[in-house]
């Protein structure tokens, strides 16, 4: 006898975090996302129904595959991934999982969504991202974007976060982080200690000029 799981029937949709990497089409007329791993050929939209990446014609998820969409629960397992080298230019979505699904301990795999929020990281030059560029790279029909400040631009083909918005459709909101989000966060305490180091290490500087001017061994001249 084959055990079944209990099938879940949730009040609302879930929430899922995931990374993705931004696209536009070659037109400039639409915007999208690609994976980072499994399914990044496959652009999909805000509201995108996953389908077998192995062409195989069997409903996603499948148990026996590892097809349909996958997420997280925690916002900060998603955060995680866009430190690797490979990921610094993708961009974290909040998804609503829609549809079937199969609960695993970390996340979901799933058949549809809705992307709700993108967050967009800083520019890889650490100043906050006014666009998304050019990435040099993308898929037939579609243009890769990556995160840029103005600076960084140098007349690379770019949309502002509020175009791809726009592009994107369907109620989805872009938020452009501020600079620096993740390392920062130092409080009035920790900045005093740091000046009042500081300031230590300059006095000892200073006694060592005048123990040498004392011996003759330097002249303020």
């Amino acid at each position: 006898m084959r055990l079944r799981l209990p099938e879940e029937r949730p009040a609302e949709p879930p929430t899922g975090y995931k990374i993705a990497y931004p696209v536009l089409s070659s037109d400039g007329t639409r915007a999208g996302f690609t994976g980072v791993s499994l399914g990044g050929a496959l652009p999909y939209g805000v509201v995108a129904d996953a389908s077998c990446v192995y062409g195989l014609r069997h409903p996603a998820p499948h148990r026996r595959c590892d097809c349909g969409f996958h997420c997280v629960h925690d916002r900060a397992a998603a955060e995680g991934l866009l430190c690797t080298a490979e990921h610094r230019g993708a961009v974290l979505l909040e998804v609503t999982v829609l549809g079937r699904y199969l609960r695993f301990e970390l996340g979901f795999r799933y058949a549809r969504q809705r992307v709700r929020v993108v967050s967009v990281p800083a520019c890889a030059c650490g100043a906050g991202a006014v666009a998304l560029a050019d990435a040099g790279w993308g898929r037939p029909g579609w243009v890769g974007l990556v995160p840029s400040c103005a600076g960084c631009l140098r007349g690379r083909r770019s949309v502002s976060p509020e175009s791809f918005e726009r592009l994107a459709g369907d109620g989805v909101r872009v938020v452009a982080e501020a600079a620096g989000a993740a390392v920062d966060g130092l409080g009035v305490r920790e900045l005093a200690a740091e000046a009042a180091l500081l300031q230590a290490r300059l006095d000892w500087f200073q006694v060592q000029l005048a123990e040498l001017g004392e011996r003759g061994e330097w002249s303020g001249g």
